[in-house]
C-alpha cells in the first residue's frame, strides 16, 4: 500500500494536501534511484499540526546524494542538511519547507523496507486496523507532546526503549 503515494488522492484533507505538495516537489520522481516511501503519521492519518513530510530513502553515497538534495530542495524555506549515525548507522536528513509542510528527508544505507520508519508504520497500521479506537487517543497523545512510538507503547502498555519495544511487539504478533 505504501509503495506510492496514490493512496493519499482518497484520504482525509490533509493526505489530499501532502499529496499535492509531494508532487508539486516531484520528490519522488526527482530521487527515484533511492527508493523513496513516505513514512510516518501523515499516512496513517494520526498527524498533528507539527507533524512533517518523513520520505525514507536507501542511500549508500552520501556525497552525491548531498548535492543532488541540495540541488533541488536547497532554495527552499529553512532548508539545513546534515550528517550524523543512529544506533551506530550512518544516516544523511535533509529538512526544508514548502507549501506550507515541512518535509524531512532521511537516508541510511539500507534498503526501505528494513528501515525502523517503515517498519513501525507497518506495525503501527495493523494496531489500528485491528484498534480503531486507538486512533484518537493517540492523537491526543501526540498533541501532548509524545512520538508517535511512544505514544503506542504508552497505550500498549509496552516498556523500555518505545523504538525497539515496538518493533518488538510487531516480531511477536507476526506483523513484521
Amino acid at each position: 500500500m505504501f509503495e506510492t503515494i496514490d493512496y493519499l488522492q482518497f484520504g482525509n484533507k490533509n493526505q489530499k494536501r501532502a499529496y499535492l505538495a509531494i508532487e508539486n516537489l516531484g520528490i519522488m520522481h526527482n530521487l527515484s534511484e533511492y527508493h523513496p516511501m513516505l513514512c510516518g503519521t501523515l499516512p496513517l492519518g494520526i498527524d498533528i499540526v507539527s507533524s512533517d513530510l518523513d520520505i525514507i530513502m536507501n542511500v549508500v553515497e552520501f556525497t552525491s546524494f548531498e548535492q543532488k538534495v541540495t540541488t533541488l530542495y536547497g532554495i527552499y524555506q529553512d532548508f539545513k542538511l546534515k550528517k550524523l549515525s543512529i544506533r551506530n548507522v550512518p544516516v544523511i536528513k535533509a529538512n526544508f519547507t514548502f507549501e506550507g509542510f515541512e518535509f524531512e528527508l532521511f537516508g541510511q544505507p539500507q534498503p526501505v523496507i528494513e528501515q525502523y520508519a517503515y517498519l513501525h508504520m507497518i506495525i503501527e497500521k495493523s494496531i489500528l486496523n485491528d484498534t480503531p479506537c486507538l486512533k484518537d487517543e493517540i492523537i491526543i497523545l501526540k498533541e501532548r507532546g509524545y512520538k508517535t512510538e511512544l505514544a503506542f507503547c504508552k497505550l500498549l502498555g509496552l516498556e523500555g526503549d518505545s523504538y525497539d519495544a515496538l518493533l518488538e511487539f510487531g516480531k511477536r504478533k507476526q506483523i513484521i
